[in-house]
């Protein structure tokens, strides 16, 4: 998550991914916080809260009593879930059930049937998100962070259609996006050849929601991160 020097190319950087390298790579970091976060275990917590506060936003955007708590969401799916951090210190607070999409298997071999809060782990999804295709009319959330810069452009776009027809047709329903931003001057994407992955700007985010058929209901920065890291923009989507 740092942000590093772009990676210089004159090929489109999402032209550069290499899913096997991004297995690869994640398959040598360590199964625990402090693998998934970079190094960086120390802002779990405020991620986590911020995340929290957003998505609290999110279902309130309706008028209704203040001070009436809200309803656990039925079905949640946590994508790119790596060791359930997410999970279990967030969505199973919120959610009756938790289903986790995450390729790397050493990461989720103590996710099955965990219960915390008020949900419990339901399914353990072993895919990659370009290969993942949601249950038609499952989910009142589709949850994605530090994920889904391991997509090109053209599977990114591809795959959000597909959770589109994922999510529940009746009632509270959104797809999440919470990803790094470019801090390219020219708002270009910066290619991580480390992981394999791309970091967008707002602008082409925005650009492939709208391709998507995708609009932003809420976005905010995140706020509280050390400096030197990269921005993380939380996005709210419903289909247009």
């Amino acid at each position: 998550m740092d942000a590093g020097p772009p990676f210089q190319t004159t090929a489109a950087p999402d032209a550069l991914i290499d899913h096997a390298q991004s297995i690869a790579y994640w398959k040598s970091v360590s199964a625990d916080t402090n693998g998934m976060l970079g190094g960086v275990p120390q802002i779990s917590r405020i991620d986590l809260q911020g995340s929290s506060n957003f998505l609290v936003k999110v279902r309130r955007s309706k008028p209704q009593p203040t001070k009436r708590p809200l309803p656990p969401l039925n079905r949640v799916a946590d994508c790119g879930a790596g060791v359930g951090r997410i999970t279990t210190g967030f969505l199973l607070n919120v959610s009756r059930t938790v289903d986790i999409v995450e390729p790397v298997t050493k990461f989720t071999d103590n996710l099955a049937n965990r219960k915390e809060g008020r949900g419990q782990v339901g399914q353990i999804i072993s895919l990659g998100l370009q290969d993942w295709r949601p249950e038609v009319g499952a989910y009142n959330a589709i949850w994605h962070q530090w994920c889904l810069g391991h997509l090109t452009d053209r599977q990114l776009v591809e795959y959000f259609k597909r959770c589109k027809e994922g999510l529940v047709k009746e009632g509270p329903a959104w797809i999440v996006v919470k990803e790094n931003m470019s801090t390219d001057i020219g708002k270009r994407d910066i290619f991580d050849e480390i992981d394999s992955s791309v970091t967008r700007a707002d602008e082409k985010y925005r650009s492939l929601f709208r391709e998507a058929g995708l609009k932003v209901v809420a976005s905010e920065l995140q706020r509280g991160f050390p400096r030197g890291l990269y921005p993380v923009r939380m996005y709210a989507l419903r289909p247009e």
